[in-house]
């Protein structure tokens, strides 16, 4: 018998309600099992900067799985590809995030990339482990269009002028600014906190609430997010595994030195 497939972030975002993620970037399915067993909603699996392959990204989704937490994995591809898209999504990601969408024809692209025909293009295998390794197959093929969440990244000054486009296109389920490359794209390198970049984020919000379109993007802190979602936010980014490891590290050394400086 099919196990039904069921997206359970993204009924909470349709719903309106907040989530809360992480980073999962260390290629590691230990880090991601860490993560997904701290409650959060989503697990954000790098693939764009971060060094796994499909096989690394098969293990963290399966350590995801088996914390039973109800944490699902989202995968940010490298690229807007149809072989990447495909390949992700066949390895078991239960939406994807898409960089550097900028126009609505890419984001039509990247649309037909994460459906099934007649709504996209994406390839068939009932053999994949998305599918169950063939035991799952009719549940998934069933309503895998409708359960993969997609999120677009914003992070140039064209995708913003594009946004209302961009969001039109059906099956785009979120927005998510990207400010290091938004600022990098404006001239502001690494400089997100720069005041016509904030104006660039301040106009990509007010675009979001208009259309009613999800939106979300990463924190530094928990002071940060808070605000972000007082902002209207319904994705943010909590934590960084590898973040998490070098920021303790760091501390615990700093302390450490205090008390024995030589």
């Amino acid at each position: 018998m099919d196990q039904l497939f069921e997206n359970r972030a993204k009924r909470m975002i349709k719903a309106g309600k907040k989530t809360a993620g992480a980073w999962a970037q260390l290629c590691s399915p230990l880090s991601a099992e860490c993560l997904a067993r701290g409650g959060f909603d989503w697990i954000l699996i790098d693939m764009e900067h971060a060094g796994g392959d499909i096989l690394t990204l098969v293990s963290q989704c399966q350590a995801v799985a088996a914390t039973g937490t109800g944490a699902v994995p989202f995968v940010r591809v490298p690229w807007n590809d149809l072989v990447w898209i495909k390949r992700v999504l066949d390895a078991g990601a239960y939406g994807l995030m898409i960089p550097y969408v900028n126009t609505k024809e890419e984001a039509v692209r990247a649309l037909q990339a994460c459906r099934y025909p007649p709504l996209g293009i994406r390839g068939i295998a009932g053999s994949v482990r998305a599918a169950g390794y063939g035991r799952d197959t009719s549940s998934y093929l069933k309503r895998a269009n409708d359960e993969i969440f997609v999120m677009l990244q914003v992070e140039t000054m064209q995708a913003i002028e594009n946004l209302e486009a961009i969001a039109a296109v059906p099956g785009v389920d979120a927005l998510f600014i990207g400010p290091m490359d938004l600022s990098t794209s404006m001239g502001h390198l690494g400089n997100p906190a720069h005041p016509d970049v904030q104006a660039a984020i301040a106009t990509v919000e007010a675009k979001a609430r208009k259309l009613g379109m999800p939106l979300g993007t990463i924190s530094g802190s928990w002071e940060q997010a808070k605000v972000l979602y007082d902002r209207g936010y319904q994705l943010i980014t909590l934590v960084s595994d590898s973040v998490l490891i070098s920021k303790v590290a760091a501390e615990s050394m700093a302390k450490f030195r205090e008390v024995f400086p030589a």
